[in-house]
């Protein structure tokens, strides 16, 4: 292999007091360089017989001492000028690579040098990604590039991301990450910029619901930020990004509570774009999503048994018709009935059922009233009364939270209009706003499209790649306890991205994430930690040094390991290009939505 020449500056020399591995050393720094943490360095070395050898490293650790004194209290006469000492300036590198592979140790008084462009590359490895996008800017200002290969399943799949709530802001670069992929050029390569969607979950306010729209701080912000660092450019234009929104954007958010042919988002922000999505009651039950009415698992194997009992009673029940309720000839409900869920009738006497509050009725007589309170044999199939009560019981606790989200009374085209498509024809991203739900509607939200999705890529194949963006990962798929959703998330971690589900997940604590969906991710990023969770297992990944500055990071910054370099990288992103809040939207966007909204009002 032919080396590139060193290029960067002479920043100073191996250290001959201290070891030299071929895995990390430590240098004299020049007088007049200045070396800090996160510094990519080369050192040329020459093996016995003269060939060449390169060591490329990143700088974890810097200190400064003085030399020729003993005592901690010397340091006030050498400032007096009473003692004489010298200034030893020293940094610790750990090698990320070393080329050709022939593992000796640098030599002291090998020279080290700033590690610039072809050098660069070759510490970070991008001589061997055949394919990379963007991951953020180092200190310098140079580009780490993100072999995509380990992102889109080839080699590899899966994101995951660490950090504080509000403090690391996972999202924020969740968000950058997704815009590197689809605005970078990796998929123009190939051609599958068309091909490629993404999926993301909003678990918090409506920051999410304006990604189509451009932030009118960005450009101000950017500016400080190239000031204050001195960097040549601006960090989009280093990053060779776009500072523009997402495109082709879709919004669609959970309907706001009550019956009737009206049907709109739960939202406030956000008056136009945004479209509502429900279930219709026949498809609740053909679809089996009764499972994931319980995410906290079955809690025991009798209520799991009866669950599995109900889901299959309920998918027969619903097939050989395509209406959006059901019918039941064998339920002659009481007034008490008839009147708190506004039962009909249809033409032939059967009793419609068009509300969740409706079904669970329905569920009660069957298993717990019917034939002077035995219950339908067929359906109680023997278990105890108190496991059929803790059933019914546990679906009137999540009544009130489904009932908007699951519904009979649509109009067949309704029903069709409101039917949340996550791959709809000329969308690249859907948003999926859940933050209004409660926990248990936002974990059936997610586990049922989530399902629907992963068994759409089992019958069609990798046609397209699509990438998932869930926080709170330790909600959903716990360490402790079993679930759907959770079963639903390991098959994405385990087999997703053999058939293009790529799954970008954070969570505040990887120690409480099911370890199978944390070690499957190839792609780990840690922002801001609480100390004491960095020194868990799952952040073993990071060297002693980079799990304590872990604790003081700021936002904004990321330390990124992926496969190819051995050891993290600490790196910067930009300020969002598009709105995180209805505040920063461009004035003049939001005078067209504001006219757009009094269209529609008046019917125009």
């Amino acid at each position: 292999m032919t080396q590139t020449p060193v290029q960067g500056e002479r920043i100073g020399m191996v250290l001959g007091t201290e070891d030299a591995t071929p895995v990390t050393f430590w240098f004299a720094v020049a007088p007049g360089a200045s070396v800090s943490m996160d510094d990519l360095v080369v050192v040329a070395t020459r093996k016995p017989g003269g060939q060449p050898v390169h060591f490329y490293g990143i700088v974890d650790h810097v200190r400064t001492r003085h030399e020729g004194v003993t005592f901690d209290s010397d340091v006030q006469d050498v400032v007096a000028g009473l003692l004489p000492a010298s200034v030893s300036y020293a940094a610790r590198v750990l090698v990320t690579r070393v080329a050709p592979e022939n593992f000796i140790p640098p030599q002291p008084g090998d020279e080290v040098r700033h590690a610039r462009g072809d050098d660069l590359r070759l510490a970070l490895s991008a001589d061997k990604m055949k394919r990379s996008f963007p991951g953020g800017l180092l200190a310098d200002g140079q580009v780490l590039p993100i072999n995509y290969q380990f992102v889109n399943g080839e080699q590899g799949g899966h994101i995951n991301i660490s950090g504080i709530s509000g403090v690391a802001t996972k999202t924020s670069y969740a968000l950058f990450l997704l815009h590197a992929i689809f605005r970078g050029g990796v998929l123009e390569d190939r051609n599958e910029g068309h091909r490629t969607r993404a999926l993301i979950f909003n678990v918090k306010g409506e920051d999410l619901l304006f990604l189509d729209q451009p932030n009118r701080e960005v450009e101000g912000v950017e500016r400080g930020v190239q000031a204050a660092k001195n960097l040549p450019a601006g960090r989009y234009e280093l990053l060779g990004l776009p500072a523009t929104p997402f495109r082709d954007v879709q919004f669609l958010a959970p309907p706001k509570g009550g019956q009737g042919d009206v049907i709109v988002p739960d939202v406030e922000q956000r008056s136009q774009g945004v479209t509502p999505f429900v279930f219709s009651l026949r498809e609740f039950c053909g679809r089996r999503m009764l499972p994931y009415v319980f995410p906290d698992g079955s809690g025991s194997l009798n209520l799991g048994f009866v669950i599995g009992n109900m889901e299959e009673k309920l998918a027969r029940l619903a097939a050989g018709d395509d209406a959006p309720y059901l019918t039941v000839e064998d339920w002659q409900p009481d007034t008490e009935v008839l009147l708190s869920e506004n039962l009909r009738f249809d033409e032939m006497g059967k009793t419609r059922i068009e509300t969740f509050g409706a079904l669970v009725s329905y569920l009660e007589y069957k298993l717990l009233e019917q034939n002077e309170g035995e219950g339908d044999p067929r359906w109680v199939l023997k278990q105890n009364q108190g496991t059929l009560r803790a059933f019914v019981r546990r679906l009137r606790g999540v009544q009130k939270h489904l009932s908007p989200l699951v519904r009979g009374d649509l109009t067949p085209a309704q029903a069709a209009r409101y039917r949340p498509e996550v791959l709809k024809q000329g969308v690249q991203t859907t948003v999926v706003d859940i933050h209004k739900l409660g926990a248990h509607a936002q974990s059936f939200v997610v586990g049922v499209l989530l399902r629907d999705l992963f068994e759409h890529k089992e019958r069609y194949g990798r046609q397209d790649t699509v990438f998932v963006v869930l926080d709170e990962l330790n909600k959903y798929a716990p360490r402790e306890g079993d679930s759907p959703i959770k079963d639903v998330l390991l098959d994405i971690a385990e087999r997703g991205r053999s058939l293009g589900i790529i799954l970008i997940g954070a969570q505040q604590t990887a120690s409480e994430v099911e370890r199978r969906i944390v070690s499957n991710a190839a792609i780990r990023v840690v922002g801001r930690l609480d100390l004491a969770e960095a020194e868990r297992p799952e952040y073993r990944f990071l060297p002693q040094s980079f799990r304590a500055r872990a604790g003081i990071l700021q936002p904004g910054t990321m330390l990124v390991s992926q496969p190819d370099v051995p050891n993290p990288v600490l790196v910067g992103y930009p300020f969002p290009a598009w709105a995180t809040r209805r505040d920063e939207v461009a004035e003049s966007v939001t005078v067209q939505e504001t006219e757009d909204a009094g269209k529609d009002w008046l019917g125009l």
